[in-house]
């Protein structure tokens, strides 16, 4: 039986903050079309706004429980039964103009309209911007030829399920575990443990850029652990045995 490599998706296989800061600002130019704004300022207002509303709603805790970001529920189409999700798909209309109204209120523009039209621009903005890293696709069907991979990530389904169409890579995987289908994201022990059983696996690596919930989480349960470095972190000086690798191009040198 092949090794079991568990593998994040965000700001592992695709980037996300940065996708996202340049859908707050492609949408901030759409505002600067019409009116006298600081289109710099007005990004950053409108996803401090969209955060300060999305941790006040009542679905937060299971936003919290499932990994899911504020800037990600501005552009979910939130499908799905599950009480919450239901819940957040009729808020989000509200969510998307009132992140907006409010940052273009800071800067004394009061117009409801354009508020309702850059809620919907972020989301187009947004989808434009999903491509994996460059190093992904060759690393991920390098390390195919000698395990069986399993992407493994927090988040709502619909919106994790079209990232992964979007980027091309979902071919690589024998299984896709999503925090929001399970019931419960990284670090959960089970989370990790039902990817395992998926690919008929005992023990396996997780690779994934968040210490807390990629790495800490599988070394909790006994799973191996690479921690993905993108962006240049401090390495933790605590940490002397953390396996870390800038991109998955890195990996063969450790797991095959």
């Amino acid at each position: 039986m092949r090794r079991a490599l568990l593998l994040d998706l965000d700001e592992t296989l695709v980037p996300d903050e940065p996708a996202a800061v340049a859908a707050f600002q492609a949408t901030a130019g759409l505002a600067a079309s019409r009116y006298d704004v600081d289109v710099a300022a007005l990004a950053v207002a409108a996803r401090a706004r969209a955060r300060e509303l999305w941790n006040a709603t009542p679905a937060i805790d299971y936003c919290r429980r499932i990994g899911m970001s504020s800037w990600e529920g501005l552009w979910s189409r939130f499908e799905g039964d599950e009480p919450d999700t239901r819940w957040l798909r009729e808020w989000s209309p509200t969510y998307r103009r009132e992140a907006w109204r409010l940052a273009l209120a800071e800067q004394r523009v009061e117009d409801a309209e354009l508020a309702e039209e850059l809620g919907e621009r972020f989301g187009a903005e947004r989808r434009e911007r999903v491509e994996p890293f460059d190093d992904v696709a060759g690393a991920l069907a390098e390390l195919g030829g000698s395990h069986e991979l399993a992407l493994v990530t927090n988040g709502l389904s619909c919106l994790q399920r079209e990232k992964l169409a979007a980027s091309g890579l979902g071919e690589h995987f024998a299984a896709v575990v999503i925090s929001a289908e399970f019931g419960v994201g990284k670090p959960d022990a089970g989370i990790f443990r039902h990817a395992l059983a998926k690919l008929g696996a005992e023990d396996g690596v997780m690779v994934g850029d968040s210490l807390a919930r990629d790495v800490d989480g599988a070394l909790a349960v006994g799973l191996g652990a690479v921690w993905v470095n993108r962006y240049g972190q401090p390495r933790p000086e605590d940490r002397p045995d953390l396996v870390e690798v800038s991109t998955l191009a890195g990996l063969t040198h450790f797991i095959i």
